[in-house]
């Protein structure tokens, strides 16, 4: 980590930089480098983001009101309710009965798109084309490549910033599992598994006893907490896909907007390296919620805690130790350690006021101070819009691949310009 000085340095000489970058609407060099966020969690920029939050239940789950370079300009919600919730929690007195009302609104420097799921490409797309930095809710698109087409095309033509949401990128133990990756303990990560169990989702499928966004919605539609375990660590992208669904005989799956039939997608994928990479998604059945993933190398696997009470654990290659099984065969006894789960909301990775737990394991307030940091120090975030696409569209291709009863099916890819 970088000394008291030598950040404060950083931050002078960047002075000039982030008041350029905030006027010209923050388009970002492709390829550019990341700087430490340890430096910047103690490094206050000279001048705060105004953010308009839209979307009164996600979107009023995180922390803008309490990071010292942000503060919450305006609010919206087309329920009024759920405008109430968003001006008590943010304490913003200017509020807007939509987005598309907040995103003239001058003052505004970006907006948080935590709108419905459906609607998140017309909405990043309107505010980035009223010259505003986006951050959304996952997914980035929702059915289509067209769609994600669309998206990439808007943050290219107006340079804003565009960031995606996935809690999973900053939950604490997939933050462990980068750090074990990035000092090479993995050696090769050559197959990696997640799964997003979520039973009683339907639940959510109506609002005042009447079908919303999300009835019957794919699974496989909802990808990215799945994919981030695999391309937010080892940074591959997933090339092809075959994937199979489950449904039973529920009206939900005989009349939806979609013509979904499927709870569950189970989905194989390959990676740009040969390796790989199994995702589940499942909506239904008898299983216990969870977001979780295992990461298997070579040197070192690391196998997060389990929804029946599995602690996380790490398991360690060995030659010196073998055993027999119950035919009398020898194979490695591979040492298995309990991992003690290191709680980086409490560091300086962030800033002080944002060093609380928050929701999904930790991750909105790193979601919270990246997206800010990033606006104010010029640089690209973690989850840019390369970043979330990559996390997104192997999704909507597997559940192309289930409804043709598993083909395997290329990922189309959206690649970084370099330079």
């Amino acid at each position: 980590m970088l000394d008291a000085n030598r950040a404060r340095e950083m931050g002078e000489k960047s002075v000039s930089t982030r008041r350029a970058f905030l006027k010209a609407g923050g388009a970002v060099l492709a390829g550019a480098a990341i700087p430490s966020r340890a430096a910047y969690a103690v490094d206050t920029a000279p001048r705060q983001v105004r953010i308009g939050v839209v979307g009164g239940r996600f979107g009023a789950t995180f922390q803008w009101h309490e990071h010292p370079d942000c503060i919450v300009e305006a609010v919206s919600d087309l329920r009024e309710d759920r405008r109430a919730r968003l001006v008590k929690t943010y304490g913003c007195k200017r509020v807007y009965n939509s987005l598309a009302e907040l995103v003239k609104d001058p003052a505004i420097d970006a907006v948080a798109v935590f709108t419905d799921g459906n609607l998140h490409v017309p909405h990043a797309i309107a505010a980035m084309e009223h010259g505003k930095h986006v951050i959304s809710a996952v997914p980035a698109c929702w059915a289509t490549v067209d769609e994600a087409e669309q998206l990439l095309e808007a943050q290219r033509h107006t340079g804003m910033t565009y960031m995606m949401a996935e809690t999973g990128y900053y939950q604490q133990f997939t933050m462990s599992v980068r750090k074990f990756q990035e000092e090479g303990k993995f050696g090769e990560i050559f197959y990696c598994q997640s799964e997003y169990q979520h039973d009683g989702i339907s639940r959510l499928f109506w609002t005042d006893g009447k079908p919303n966004w999300r009835h019957g919605m794919a699974p496989m539609h909802y990808p990215t907490h799945c994919t981030v375990h695999l391309i937010g660590i080892t940074g591959e992208r997933l090339t092809e896909v075959t994937c199979t669904g489950w449904g039973d005989d529920d009206p939900v799956l005989q009349d939806n907007a979609y013509d979904n039939p499927f709870w569950n997608e189970s989905a194989m994928f390959q990676t740009d390296k040969g390796h790989a990479f199994r995702a589940n998604v499942w909506w239904k059945g008898a299983h216990r919620a969870c977001e979780r993933a295992e990461w298997i190398g070579d040197k070192m696997s690391f196998y997060a805690a389990t929804p029946h009470g599995a602690k996380p654990i790490i398991v360690r290659a060995t030659d010196s130790l073998v055993e027999k099984d119950d035919a009398g065969f020898e194979h490695s006894l591979a040492p298995i350690e309990t991992y003690a789960q290191v709680y980086w909301w409490k560091t300086d990775l962030l800033p002080e006021p944002l060093r609380h737990d928050t929701g999904h394991h930790g991750s909105h307030a790193f979601l919270t101070h990246e997206f800010i940091d990033a606006l104010t120090h010029g640089r690209r975030p973690t989850i840019d819009i390369y970043e979330a696409l990559a996390y997104t569209v192997p999704g909507i291709v597997a559940h192309q691949s289930a409804l043709r009863g598993g083909e395997q099916l290329k990922i189309p890819q959206f690649e970084r310009p370099k330079g």
